[in-house]
């Protein structure tokens, strides 16, 4: 495996889009989980679901406009993504020290593999 080919900048900025895309319909899932909720189950703190919910969709649609500066090669797109994904990671740590596996090990991975590409993505 020829490390310089996979770090590569060309490489990275492709698979930094691709990965910030993903990510945003991820969230754009969970939006749509949240926005179903109540109809199954109770809320019990609807302010704090509704929040949840625009906090999901703005940062669903930032990362999608970061995936669009990497596609169009611009660098308005590398602050948020890094940003986005040094916060995934918090959010990751947390998960596992609470015992959530399943969630957090591929979230850990996930903002890995994504704020690596998002930074080597970019040259000046």
């Amino acid at each position: 495996m020829d490390v310089k080919r996979v770090f590569s900048t060309e490489r990275c900025r492709t698979r930094a889009s691709y990965l910030l895309k993903f990510e945003s319909l991820i969230l754009f899932g969970a939006v749509i989980y949240l926005l179903i909720a109540p109809f199954v189950s109770d809320v019990s703190a609807p302010a704090a679901l509704s929040a949840e919910i625009v906090f999901a969709t703005l940062a669903g649609i930032g990362l999608w406009f970061s995936a669009r500066g990497f596609d169009k090669k611009k660098s308005f797109g590398r602050a948020p993504a890094v940003l986005a994904n040094l916060i995934a990671l918090g959010v990751s740590y947390y998960m596992i020290t609470g015992n959530l596996y399943l969630v957090g090990i591929p979230l850990a991975v996930l903002a890995a593999i994504t704020l690596i590409s998002s930074a080597l993505g970019y040259s000046e």
